[in-house]
């Protein structure tokens, strides 16, 4: 079982592709205010390392937080769209540096949150529109 790892929490991104409990490949870059712009070429290109690609996902772990508004959003859109897209499972983790070793667990255990819905851990900074 091939399992995507996103954690985009903060302004240095992180995924990972595992089997089996076993880390296949992962990959850390400053994706700051380019997250949006890089993480899908960046996940392609750990696939390609691997010799896979995005049909050989069989399940997704994604970070659910807490941390960065848009850095949860943008991670958590595009884990979400794959695992609808392709009709297979997600889990979402939060909290301490287990949340991976958690979320692979759930999925072996054949666990499927349907989506993962973003625990920000603060409300939202959102700036009114100046008149």
């Amino acid at each position: 079982m091939i399992i995507l790892a996103i954690k985009t929490d903060q302004p240095q991104a992180f995924i990972a592709l595992y089997n089996d409990n076993q880390e296949l490949a992962s990959h850390r870059w400053e994706a700051g205010k380019r997250l949006a712009e890089s993480l899908h070429q960046t996940i392609k290109d750990l696939l390609q390392k691997v010799d896979s690609n995005w049909q050989d996902i069989d399940g997704v772990v994604g970070y659910s937080g807490p941390g960065s508004f848009t850095g949860l959003r943008i991670g958590l859109t595009a884990a979400n769209t794959l695992a609808y897209a392709q009709n297979i499972p997600i889990v979402g983790e939060g909290g301490d540096e287990d949340w991976l070793l958690r979320g692979i667990e759930r999925l072996e255990n054949g666990q499927n949150d349907t989506q993962i819905v973003p625990e920000y851990g603060a409300d939202p900074h959102i700036t009114a529109p100046k008149h």
